[in-house]
């Protein structure tokens, strides 16, 4: 996509003279003959910098200055006169204009004043991104193998331009991984596009993706660039892609695979370079089989796979993560570092964490809000934590099971793993008699001996 560069004069040939002038150095240039078409043009056109003249019949440059600055505060204008005073230059500067040049300009003060407005422009945006990134992103930490492999992976896929699919529950930390990437590739310092597709409804997503033009819907009050569009040189990351709807993922498999689109009401043809970062908490084959998910964008998205282990299977990491969000935290508030007793260590690591490292950082987070003392005790942890919620209802002792024994990715797993936990307890207590258990629990002998069998439970199978 080419730097495009608006030049607003009412005098025709001095405007077509500017034009030429940038036009011969490479860049997309645009002509409006006053005000109001220079305000129209903005909002259709993709304008990276303004050159304004002050003294335009039906609207001067001051008042198309103020409203500029009001609806696109962002883009830097320059602004041109052949009657200028101090006081005019003043006057544009306090409003927000980035400079001042006096008529009749030289090719080579049009050309330098360009090419310094952009660049503070560029800088200004590469400081806002990083200080966002570094303020406010935590970073990928873990000393367990499956961690220390992810990391190695990441390593290696980071400085390519390779696009990435990565899979894994939710708060299993799809979008840190995302970011890693990104700060090791080429584009580091161009932008990271996050897009939440589960997020968004399915009749705003098209246009969130793609952009649109004013009026190409009801509520469309002005032209906006889409997620693909500001991404542009940069990475893009879809997560959770799998919620995507059967006709979006047809739309954009069709801009990956021609590295272009159209906004929504427009048929011009915009063309973009773009690293895309996939990721998801649903098995897209399964997906595929049931027809909810199109194989051809999964091949598309599917170039390097990488997958994110739940946090319990990575116990190792558990400490080390717990005290991060506790160092974070303290540094966010100004407040004081709560220490962890070593006791609540091994609490943290049997429990299951069905809700992984999100739910980890929620946890340090109300500790470090509601522990009265610098160091969290096990008294300090919830009920749950402390094994005070599981399926008997009552205080572990023993053979009672925790509820964590049940946890599992999929419904079903989890049913039946309480199922046979249920019948085993229930054999048990009848001491293995096949007839009184099933008189117990409401079904028949057969039915009770087809479960048994199919569960692979012992008589006296403890839970």
């Amino acid at each position: 996509m080419k730097t495009t560069i608006l030049i607003v004069d009412d005098d025709l040939d001095v405007r077509q003279s500017i034009m030429d002038v940038f036009a011969d150095e490479g860049y997309e240039v645009f002509g409006a003959g006053g005000g109001r078409e220079a305000l129209t043009m903005v909002n259709q056109e993709n304008i990276d910098l303004i050159f304004l003249d002050i003294w335009m019949p039906d609207l001067d440059g001051m008042q198309v200055l103020q409203q500029l600055k009001a609806i696109h505060p962002d883009i830097p204008v320059v602004m041109i006169s052949g009657h200028g005073t101090i006081e005019t230059a003043v006057q544009s500067t306090k409003l927000g204009a980035f400079d001042f040049i006096e008529k009749p300009v030289s090719i080579e003060k049009l050309v330098i004043t360009a090419k310094n407005a952009l660049t503070i422009y560029r800088l200004q945006q590469e400081n806002l991104l990083l200080k966002e990134r570094f303020q406010h992103e935590p970073q990928l930490i873990g000393q367990s193998a499956a961690m220390k492999e992810l990391q190695q992976q990441i390593a290696v896929v980071g400085p390519t331009n390779g696009w990435v699919l990565i899979s894994g529950e939710n708060g299993t930390g799809k979008e840190l991984v995302a970011r890693a990437i990104h700060r090791l590739s080429r584009r580091a310092d161009k932008p990271f596009i996050d897009v939440n597709c589960a997020a968004i409804p399915e009749n705003l997503i098209e246009s969130e993706l793609l952009g649109h033009e004013k009026g190409a819907f009801t509520g469309a009050a002005g032209r906006k660039k889409g997620k693909f569009e500001q991404a542009h040189e940069g990475t893009i990351f879809l997560d959770e892609i799998g919620d995507m709807s059967l006709n979006t993922q047809a739309k954009i498999l069709r801009v990956l695979q021609e590295q272009s689109l159209s906004r929504l009401g427009s048929t011009k043809t915009i063309t973009i370079d773009v690293r895309v970062i996939a990721a998801t908490n649903k098995n897209l084959e399964a997906e595929i089989a049931q027809g909810n998910f199109r194989e051809d964008l999964y091949y598309r998205l599917n170039v390097i796979p990488m997958h994110i282990p739940p946090l319990r299977e990575r116990q190792d990491d558990i400490p080390l993560l717990a005290e991060q969000f506790l160092s974070h935290y303290a540094r966010e508030k100004g407040e004081p570092h709560k220490r962890m007793a070593p006791e609540i260590i091994p609490i943290l690591q049997q429990y299951a964490w069905p809700g992984n490292v999100r739910e980890l950082k929620n946890l340090m987070e109300r500790l470090a809000i509601m522990s009265p003392k610098n160091e969290i005790s096990a008294e300090d942890l919830p009920h749950y934590l402390k094994g005070g919620e599981n399926v008997s209802g009552m205080n572990p002792s023993g053979d009672k099971a925790s509820i964590n024994q049940f946890y599992a990715d999929q419904l079903s797993d989890a049913v039946s793993k309480f199922e046979k936990y249920y019948l085993a307890e229930k054999l048990r207590e009848f001491d293995g008699n096949i007839s009184r258990t099933a008189a117990q629990i409401g079904i028949t002998r057969r039915n009770l001996h087809r479960k048994i069998k199919a569960l692979n439970i012992t008589s006296h199978q403890k839970g």
